[in-house]
């Protein structure tokens, strides 16, 4: 053998080297399988207790084994600014699918036509993986408010005879249960204070303790209390009654139909999120929604699981966002007002 020739050979070998691991480093990378994820954190934005908490851990503790996630999830609740803060923390997270948010709808589809200057955009800033539970609001009173107010529109005379104390509590200002009571202010002209809570429990807690009159949040949230006759829901607002409460009429059935309204709690990852990730992660967390033991703990707080394709649930974002503009114009309501 010519050594020259050998020489040439290994030389070029050797220069071909770097060529060739540049170009097959990308294909190197997309061969490597970031999946399962070592454990997902699934932020929330609302306290331990509530119905949003309740959703987010059921489906953490049935990630673990999965395509998506080697371990079971874990919650961290970042309360604060209506839910803002953890779906603010979420839009910067890293796009792995390490970090989920579980939201209800209103604070990503009614906040925009509320704050003039939000710091996110729910269609450019963020993936839907997959609707998860779905519940009515109800309107609750308690021991402030006398035995002989039974309904609605009992409540409301007594709003108007007693409009010092003509207060209502919800889980955050320009939230859907605020909402619903501005609606009802408005439609009966009775001029009701909104009092704004970080969550349900906190304000729950004060209807409970007679510190305030009334609640609209998420009618699950009172089932215990109402069960042990600590509080009395008055209303739900679902388009059939409860099964939960079946006792207990709707807001339609009380003839205040524009008081319909159902909402749902959704999975969001960051933008930019793999498909391959988010299809991983909507198959796990539509399996855990059908779990008897998910079914059935959502239940005790008046939740039905709602499963989703990505897909179905971006259409649903749009039809609510363009739903809520015209409502919250006639409100009128704004974070400055």
């Amino acid at each position: 053998m010519n050594p020259n020739a050998s020489s040439r050979r290994l030389a070029l070998q050797t220069l071909g080297l770097p060529l060739a691991s540049a170009v097959l480093a990308p294909f190197a990378a997309l061969a490597q399988n970031t999946l399962p994820v070592e454990q997902v954190k699934i932020l929330c934005g609302f306290p331990a207790g509530g119905t949003a908490d309740t959703t987010s851990r059921r489906v953490a503790d049935k990630l673990g084994g999965t395509a998506y996630s080697r371990n079971n999830g874990v919650v961290e609740n970042k309360t604060g600014a209506g839910g803002r803060i953890a779906i603010e923390a979420v839009k910067n997270a890293a796009p792995d699918g390490n970090t989920l948010l579980l939201s209800a709808y209103s604070m990503l589809l009614i906040y925009p036509h509320i704050y003039r200057s939000l710091s996110y955009d729910p269609f450019k800033d963020f993936a839907p993986v997959s609707m998860a539970s779905v519940l009515s609001h109800g309107l609750a009173v308690g021991p402030m408010v006398p035995a002989s107010v039974k309904s609605v529109k009992d409540f409301v005379a007594w709003c108007k005879a007693n409009p010092e104390r003509a207060n209502y509590g919800s889980p955050a200002a320009g939230s859907t249960p605020h909402f619903l009571g501005a609606l009802l202010s408005l439609e009966t002209g009775v001029a009701m204070q909104h009092v704004a809570y970080r969550g349900s429990v906190p304000g729950v807690t004060d209807v409970i303790g007679g510190q305030l009159p009334a609640m609209f949040t998420p009618h699950g949230d009172f089932l215990a209390n109402h069960r042990a006759g600590k509080l009395r829901i008055l209303a739900t607002s679902g388009k059939t009654r409860s099964p939960f409460v079946p006792d207990v009429p709707t807001f339609a059935e009380q003839g205040f139909a524009n008081l319909t309204v159902e909402e749902w709690f959704g999975f969001f990852a960051p933008a930019k999120t793999p498909a391959s990730t988010i299809a991983a992660a909507n198959a796990a967390i539509n399996n855990a929604l059908k779990d008897k033991a998910v079914i059935e703990s959502l239940a005790l707080q008046g939740l039905s699981t709602l499963g989703s394709t990505p897909d179905e649930m971006a259409k649903e974002m749009r039809r609510l966002y363009e739903q809520w503009g015209p409502i919250v114009k006639r409100i009128g309501f704004t974070a400055e007002s």
